[in-house]
């Protein structure tokens, strides 16, 4: 699956692309809030711009997750500095510009801080085929394996690019889990699922991982089948209800 190919969209429906992204982001958001992550402002969700593709949307600082709507969200330029002139969470510059310049097809990214997801990060582990949904991200994640839990600057965020590739899943070492997508929607499911699969290598330490050909059978079955999309739309109606009221 690739991103959304804009070149030869009107103004009109490069207007309704925009939209449908900043929406997604703002119930993203939402959806964090409601699964209790971000209780301090600890994380960002980004959605590229569908004209102007250097530029991303982010929300507004500080604005609680639970309260995030469309009008909440800032066009962030690659310098760091926003169209309006509202504040945002520099370090969501710092990381998530990077990964949008490194890859094209990165429409979303999203990273919080989350109970399972940060500790296991710090154990140095790396994910197995050891449930199902783990399976979505075989030979789909990349390890950061860097001291620097502080990303101070873009030069932080391009060693995540560099260490992410064009792999879907992120763990940084003792800080957590970063995901990606070719849609926002993409990119919220498959964070939810990997906090989900961190939680079960934390839980089960010993588990006996199933086979390579297994794994590979599932993980394409599941993406084949659009699961993660599919999974934004079960979040939304879970943790959101009526999606209007993010605008």
């Amino acid at each position: 699956m690739t991103a959304t190919d804009t070149t030869t969209m009107s103004t009109a429906q490069i207007d309704a692309e925009r939209l449908r992204r900043k929406r997604e982001v703002a119930l993203g958001y939402r959806i964090f809030a409601s699964l209790r992550w971000g209780d301090l402002g600890d994380g960002h969700i980004t959605a590229r711009d569908p004209e102007h593709t250097d530029c991303m949307w982010l929300l507004k600082y500080p604005v609680g997750f639970e309260r995030a709507t469309i009008d909440d969200l800032v066009l962030v330029r690659a310098d760091g500095t926003t169209l309006d002139g509202r504040p945002i969470n520099q370090t969501a510059h710092h990381i998530h510009h990077p990964i949008h310049a490194a890859n094209n097809d990165v429409i979303g990214v999203a990273h919080t801080h989350t109970p399972w997801g940060t500790p296991f990060c710090a154990s140095g582990r790396g994910l197995e085929p050891i449930t199902q949904e783990a399976c979505q991200f075989y030979g789909r994640w990349a390890f950061f394996d860097d001291e620097e839990v502080q990303v101070l600057g873009v030069e932080g965020g391009r060693r995540i690019a560099q260490a992410m590739g064009t792999n879907q899943a992120m763990l940084l070492r003792s800080h957590g889990l970063l995901t990606t997508g070719t849609s926002v929607a993409e990119t919220i499911a498959a964070f939810v699922t990997l906090e989900r699969v961190a939680e079960a290598h934390m839980k089960v330490p010993n588990a006996e991982p199933i086979s390579e050909v297994s794994a590979r059978i599932a993980r394409d079955d599941l993406l084949g089948k659009h699961s993660q999309e599919l999974a934004f739309q079960f979040l939304v109606q879970r943790h959101v209800g009526d999606p209007s009221v993010v605008g």
